[in-house]
């Protein structure tokens, strides 16, 4: 008799499980990458053979959106699109500044004294992260805290 009350609830088990898989497979992966290299070219497809739009500097981070062997499709966070050679990244996480402007503060606190000022477009070593808040190294130099909110990275 146990036998018959335990399968339905078996084969329940098993079939949400089931379809629940789809959903877990479907979940887009946030993958972001950095510049590796001084200069990096910004390619309208996955090959030398394209033409390069633009370059950007080492350190400048990217969303990752889809790959064709060793090129990735990459979004910026101006959300420009184009094609990178992925031996050319790395897995070092960076910000950059997508507001006008924006302070380093010695501390993450909105009343902390500032260290540094940061324009559109700088980019930003990534330390460490604390709520709202991340600490960062900016390619001029200088250290400091700076709001979440005003930056794109990881």
């Amino acid at each position: 008799m146990f036998r018959f009350i335990r399968l339905p609830a078996l084969v329940l088990a098993f079939v949400l499980s089931w379809m629940a898989l789809p959903s877990a497979w479907a979940a887009p992966q946030k993958q972001m990458v950095s510049a590796a290299v001084g200069t990096l070219n910004m390619r309208t497809g996955p090959g030398q053979r394209y033409e390069s739009h633009w370059t950007v500097s080492k350190g400048y981070p990217f969303r990752v959106i889809g790959r064709k062997g060793d090129w990735l499709r990459v979004s910026d966070f101006e959300n420009d699109k184009a094609w990178i050679y992925r031996p050319m990244t790395s897995k070092t996480p960076h910000h950059v500044v997508k507001a006008k402007a924006a302070v380093l503060r010695k501390s993450p606190n909105a009343r902390s004294p500032v260290v540094k000022r940061a324009a559109y477009g700088d980019v930003l070593r990534t330390l460490e992260r604390r709520g709202d808040w991340v600490k960062v190294t900016h390619e001029g130099g200088g250290t400091g805290w700076v709001a979440r909110r005003l930056v794109r990275g990881w």
